[in-house]
């Protein structure tokens, strides 16, 4: 069984996702972001940075994993699925899982803030973070277009970019004249554990709850 630790965000979302892909059996518990749970002792014992996701592992020891990416390249292997056999490939996934990690879940992320949260509207900043994450749409298109998935196969790498490319209008970001990368969405929205893992937890509050909650996250 497999503790998950999460919430509504892109990076939950990802962990969820693999976990419906792979079929493991997986317990949720939702910890509340603008209560400060991640910040917890019982919770910062499991992950020292207080950040969500993190998972663990009760069939193993209970070993806990943190990072979103990390994660995924733990459940893969133990499931034996969703990273590639082939050591060319498999390191293509990653490189991919990589580029999720360090550029676009980083560059939508400071957009979210700057356009939507921050108390004070900066204009260079929210130009700074947008155009940096349609440069990086621009070259997930480009490999797209002679790619069905990312690493050729469906991957943890396209589970992870995935949930933050679905919100480009939440971070400001236009997806007009990428058709490869808008063909390569529709194939992923059409997946069964893409549909279900962008619902764990459920979100039960109003839009203006969760930018109010994330205000709150920013100015602490």
């Amino acid at each position: 069984m497999i503790d998950f630790y999460t919430a509504a965000t892109p990076n939950g979302f990802k962990v969820a996702i693999a976990l419906e892909e792979l079929g493991l059996p997986y317990r949720v518990i939702p910890l509340d972001l603008s209560a400060l749970d991640q910040k917890k002792p019982e919770f910062l014992a499991i992950n020292p940075n207080g950040r969500i996701p993190a998972i663990v592992d009760r069939d193993n020891g209970d070993f806990a994993v943190f990072e979103s990416g990390a994660i995924l390249l733990y459940l893969a292997e133990k499931a034996g699925k969703l990273l590639p056999a082939d050591p060319k490939r498999r390191s293509q996934a990653i490189q991919w899982l990589m580029f999720q990690m360090g550029g676009v879940g980083p560059m939508m992320g400071q957009a979210n803030v700057f356009y939507r949260y921050f108390p004070e509207k900066i204009p260079a900043a929210i130009e700074r973070y947008q155009k940096e994450g349609r440069r990086l749409f621009e070259v997930l298109d480009s490999h797209l277009a002679h790619h069905e998935y990312l690493a050729d196969e469906y991957s943890i790498a396209d589970i992870a970019t995935w949930p933050w490319v679905r919100i480009h209008d939440w971070s400001g970001i236009s997806i007009e004249g990428l058709p490869h990368l808008q063909a390569w969405m529709d194939r992923m929205a059409e997946k069964p554990a893409c549909q279900k893992g962008i619902t764990i937890p459920p979100r039960n509050e109003k839009p203006e709850d969760l930018v109010k909650q994330a205000q709150q996250m920013v100015t602490r």
